[in-house]
Formats: structure tokens, C-alpha cells, sequence
């Protein structure tokens, strides 16, 4: 179970009161997570979720939280963090940074069909255009920089094929985004995350988005393109199931087209978003942080998803 910091019943009532939601009936720990604590509260106004941060501090956690009150008051169902009476929504329990948001309904949809992926599609095409006028500015802390100054840490862990594979991707994106054509794709506030467990469905309907704790502004194809690799695989393989990727750009394009840019960036970009997620795993799976209490993700996932959309791209 991760939590890191115990919060009693007491603690979290006299917390909460500020936020005027209503009388605490019960508080629970969350059993997922590796990276904070989470408690379920529930409130005679209904259920939330209290978050206490455990590596983002003061400093980072006013984009992420804005976003999401952003998004929300815009109708993206999305966790809509609670303010207090001076409008504030980033707050301290314990002396750590914590928000109180509003616990989504329903549950993560493991073995999407096409009408997940096209929900997931619509919603995250609304996603970007109720970002564009979003204030804030903070680069994807897991792009192209990062991946620049990680790949030489996990290289050394690596056999010789991996090896290849990642300095081979790793000069190509960025002789991508080094080009004219990348600096024609549309940026603006991303998930950067929005796996199938990062998405609610309660009888068929999409519900919400969460855990926005990686988003960033980035290009909103790369978003597409780690949708892509999620909902859009076979995990065993890592293969493309061109019917789902289909189901979700068609629903995507019909509510943003892909400019020419996108479209002929569109396998480069899945690509990356493969680069991301197997580079990722790697450093957590080889360089694991102490306080971690679950166990890394498989690396090799990603690795087989990067080499299938070597072979197969998905194309517009």
C-alpha cells in the first residue's frame, strides 16, 4: 500500500474543514500508486480523493493542479481540484504539499473495444482544444532533454541489439525535431500519460481523465501518439490494431483535424512516444528510487512497441 504519510481521522477533518465540503464520514488509504500518498474520503457531499505529494513540491504542483481546474471548469471531466476561501487549491497537510479533488466515477477499462478508443479519441482532441488558452507554461519534464541526459545512464545496462536500437531512435528524434516539419505541429498543454488506467468508464461512458502528474506543454501529437501505444496495441506483442487506432483518430479528427504536419509526422511521433515510456521504464526498473513500493513496470513492453512501430507504423 503506498502511503508514505499516515493522516488520522482528526487530522484529515480539521483539514478539510476550510475547504467547506461538507462533514468527513470515513477516510481510507488508496492501495495504488507508488509516487504519493492518497487517501478516499468521503464527504456528506460525496466522495474525493486527498492527495499528499511526496516528490513534486511547492514549486512544480501550481501547473499541474491549475490545469485541471482549467479543464474542468471548461466541462473535461477531469479531477477538479477543491479551493479554500481565498481561492487557493494547492494546500499543506503534515508539511507536505496536498489537494482535495472530487473522486471520478466508474472504472479503467483494461481490454478496450473501438468505442473506447473512440471516446478516448473525442475526449482527448476536446482535451487539447480547452488547453490552448490554458496561461501556464511547463516543458514536458520527460522529453527530448530528458531523454538526452537518461539514455546514456541506461545504456550501460543494456545488450548490444538494445543498445543499437535506442542510440539509433534516440538520433532520429532529434533530427525530427530538429526539422520544419515539427516545428509546424501544434503545441499546447498534454496528459503525456493518458493510459487505459488513467481513464474511467462507468456503463460505457467515458467518465474522466486523471493523473496528470506528467503533463507538460508539448506537441499534442505526441499525446496521440502515447494514446496510440497504449489503447491501440496488443500488449503482448506490441503490435497495431489498426480497427482501434482507426476508431480513435477518426473520433479525434472529429473534433480537431490533424493538420499536413501531423499527418506526416503521425509514425515519428508514435515512435517517440515509445522512446518515452521504454527509456522510462528502464531508469525506474535499473535505478529504482528507494522509497518505491511497487514493482517497475516490464521494460521490454515498450522495446517491443518501439520495433513493431519500426515495422508498422500507423499511417493516416
Amino acid at each position: 500500500m503506498a502511503v508514505y504519510t499516515e493522516v488520522s481521522f482528526d487530522e484529515a477533518k480539521a483539514f478539510l474543514a476550510p475547504l467547506q465540503l461538507g462533514e468527513l464520514a470515513s477516510i481510507a488509504p488508496c492501495a495504488g500508486g507508488i509516487e504519493n500518498t492518497n487517501y478516499f474520503v468521503e464527504l456528506d457531499s460525496g466522495p474525493y480523493v486527498l492527495t499528499l505529494f511526496e516528490r513534486l513540491g511547492f514549486a512544480q504542483l501550481p501547473f499541474y493542479l491549475y490545469l485541471m481546474k482549467h479543464l474542468a471548469t471548461r466541462g473535461i471531466p477531469v479531477p477538479d481540484p477543491a479551493a479554500d476561501a481565498s481561492g487557493e487549491i494547492l494546500h499543506r497537510l503534515k508539511g507536505k504539499p496536498a489537494a482535495v479533488v472530487n473522486r471520478l466515477l466508474g472504472h479503467s477499462e483494461l481490454a478496450p473495444t473501438a468505442g473506447h478508443c473512440a471516446a478516448v479519441g473525442e475526449m482527448l482532441a476536446r482535451m487539447h482544444l480547452a488547453g490552448q488558452d490554458f496561461p501556464r507554461h511547463q516543458a514536458n519534464l520527460r522529453g527530448l532533454p530528458w531523454w538526452n541526459d537518461t539514455v546514456p545512464v541506461v545504456l550501460p545496462h543494456l545488450a548490444p541489439a538494445q543498445r543499437s536500437l535506442m542510440l539509433g531512435e534516440l538520433a532520429y528524434q532529434n533530427h525530427i525535431a530538429a526539422s520544419p516539419s515539427w516545428q509546424g505541429l501544434p503545441h499546447g498543454a498534454v496528459h503525456a500519460d493518458l493510459f487505459r488506467d488513467n481513464v474511467m468508464f462507468e456503463g460505457g461512458t467515458l467518465t474522466g481523465f486523471f493523473d496528470f502528474y506528467f503533463a507538460g506543454c508539448d506537441t499534442l501529437l505526441f499525446d496521440i501518439g502515447v494514446c496510440l501505444n497504449d489503447w491501440c496495441v496488443d500488449l503482448a506483442s506490441g503490435e497495431n490494431r489498426p480497427v482501434l487506432a482507426d476508431a480513435f483518430l477518426s473520433a479525434y479528427q472529429s473534433v480537431r483535424t490533424l493538420n499536413p504536419h501531423e499527418r506526416r509526422l503521425l509514425p515519428a511521433l508514435q515512435r517517440a512516444a515509445a522512446l518515452r515510456f521504454w527509456l522510462s521504464r528502464l531508469w525506474d526498473f535499473h535505478l529504482p528510487r528507494s522509497a518505491a513500493l511497487l514493482k517497475p513496470h516490464d521494460p521490454t513492453h515498450f522495446e517491443r512497441v518501439l520495433r513493431a512501430r519500426l515495422i508498422q507504423p500507423h499511417t493516416l
